[in-house]
């Protein structure tokens, strides 16, 4: 059995759900509420597509190329932490992810759900929480639903995107979004001493 609090408290801080709102509303800007919908829907069915792959591919595209996922959990723990680093220290999630907005036309692909919701913090998670010589078949499946259950926080608040949006404000979800950004340094730490210790008792 996997630990549930943890595991959908990492995945909350790498997708950041809060922090897609304001993104969210500027992207659809100009779409009546159907349309909205539309687009929240077909991001958060992108984003789970791309995070079921790194969940079933993810260490077999290691293993392929001979790299012991103790070496990609220390990398992975190193990426995350200066992920997390970048969301306490840099651009909010809101206004980093608004400068790559080119065309709505294709706003529920790019940036909306790679990279906002499925961020490559949320990829590499979904790979070091689903390791095989760590977690069963159920329990990779029990990680995976949990991740879904975020996607689905995700795409109810994108639904609620306009009230939320006039409650907290931009300044309200860049805080919230350097909170999560804390969280997930501490998560980085736990998974680089983990790769570490792994390493060396295989070494």
């Amino acid at each position: 059995m996997i630990d549930i609090v943890y595991t959908f408290i990492t995945f909350f801080a790498v997708v950041d759900p809060i922090g897609t709102v304001p993104v969210f509303i500027a992207l659809t800007s100009h779409f009546d509420d159907e349309h909205r919908r539309k687009i929240a829907l077909r991001a958060t069915l992108i984003a789970a597509g791309v995070l079921l792959f790194f969940v079933v591919a993810g260490e077999l595209i290691l293993v392929a190329m001979s790299i012991p996922l103790s070496a990609f959990q220390i990398a992975g723990g190193v990426i995350l932490f200066l992920f997390a680093l970048t969301m306490i220290f840099g651009e909010s999630k809101p206004d980093e992810e608004l400068r790559l907005t080119v065309d709505h036309r294709e706003t529920a692909v790019f940036p909306l759900a790679v990279p906002s919701i499925a961020s490559p913090g949320a990829m590499l998670a979904a790979v070091l929480l689903t390791e095989n010589a760590r977690y069963s078949i159920w329990e990779q499946v029990q990680t995976f639903v949990v991740l879904v259950a975020v996607l689905v926080v995700t795409f109810l608040l994108m639904l609620l995107a306009g009230p939320i949006h006039r409650l907290i404000r931009t300044s309200g979800a860049s805080v919230v979004s350097r909170v999560m950004g804390l969280i997930l340094a501490s998560v980085a730490t736990t998974n680089l001493l983990a790769g570490i210790a792994s390493y060396f008792s295989i070494s």
